[in-house]
């Protein structure tokens, strides 16, 4: 692995490799199932990184607050988000309109999507999952894989020619616990975290364990397989808010990467208004 990709993330620290000709001044807006990331680009480089718990109370409307107040001064700044979360469109837009006159641009909606995506039903496609391949092709310029490891677990594929493919979802780590926990009788409440024993001698590290290596089993298996269907072997970038805890040093994977859907959501922006000379 390259001195590159030894950080904790694909992009290295105040990175401006998305499209250096253009100096973008952007809050950028994730909502995700549970939470909301907020990034503040600075003349292109990623400056500043939030994660708010949706569960939070009002905690995640003084992130996007924050994240604004960054850009005051700077350049033609705009506000560009993508959500899975649709009940979190609404309130996010009308939070927004409280701290400037910009409406959000959308992606998927107000700006392209930044990658060609050739599942049955495009618009169906999770945004999240597009963009995370979008900047995983975007730095690797080959075919690529991408685990996104958060509420669900998503692994997902491009090839040489940055063409989405598709994928696979998979019940992410929390949510197996809590399956394992409701649906039996005896079994505890358990928090994941990366397992420290090769046997399991309590039921929690059992627990853990099944859940760990049942993902980076099926993880494995999904790349192997993609692999044989592209004729070469796709680079595996990770991503999530567990992703650390299920691959770190693990050598399938190639880089954890936790800001990429930030950088996909701003490649987006930069790509759509470069195409559009707006």
């Amino acid at each position: 692995m390259s001195p590159f990709f030894r950080a904790a993330a694909l992009f290295p620290a105040g990175a401006s490799g998305i499209v250096p000709e253009m100096d973008i001044n952007l809050a950028v807006l994730n909502i995700g199932n549970s939470r909301l990331a907020t990034g503040v680009f600075i003349a292109g480089k990623l400056e500043q990184v939030r994660r708010i718990a949706l569960s939070a109370g009002n905690d995640w409307q003084g992130a996007i607050a924050e994240a604004w107040r960054q850009l005051e001064g700077t350049k033609q700044p705009a506000v560009v988000a993508a959500s899975v979360n649709p009940l979190l469109v609404g309130p996010v837009e009308e939070c927004v309109q409280r701290l400037n006159s910009q409406p959000i641009q959308w992606v998927g909606r107000d700006v392209d999507v930044p990658i060609k995506v050739l599942t049955d039903n495009p618009e169906q496609t999770g945004i999240d999952r597009i963009l995370n391949v979008a900047a995983a092709y975007e730095q690797m310029q080959k075919a690529c894989a991408v685990v996104d490891a958060g509420t669900a677990i998503t692994v997902d594929v491009c090839n040489d020619g940055g063409e989405f493919l598709g994928g696979a979802i998979a019940a992410g780590a929390s949510m197996m616990l809590e399956a394992l926990h409701e649906r039996t009788a005896q079994l505890p409440a358990v928090g994941y975290t990366a397992p420290s024993e090769v046997f399991g001698r309590s039921t929690r590290e059992a627990m853990l364990l099944g859940v760990h290596h049942g993902i980076r089993g099926m993880v494995k298996e999904l790349v192997e397989r993609y692999a044989m269907e592209l004729g070469t072997w796709p680079e595996l970038i990770a991503t999530g808010g567990d992703a650390q805890a299920l691959f770190e040093g693990w050598e399938l994977v190639h880089a954890i990467a936790p800001d990429l859907t930030l950088y996909g959501i701003a490649l987006a922006y930069v790509q759509h208004h470069s195409k559009h000379g707006t």
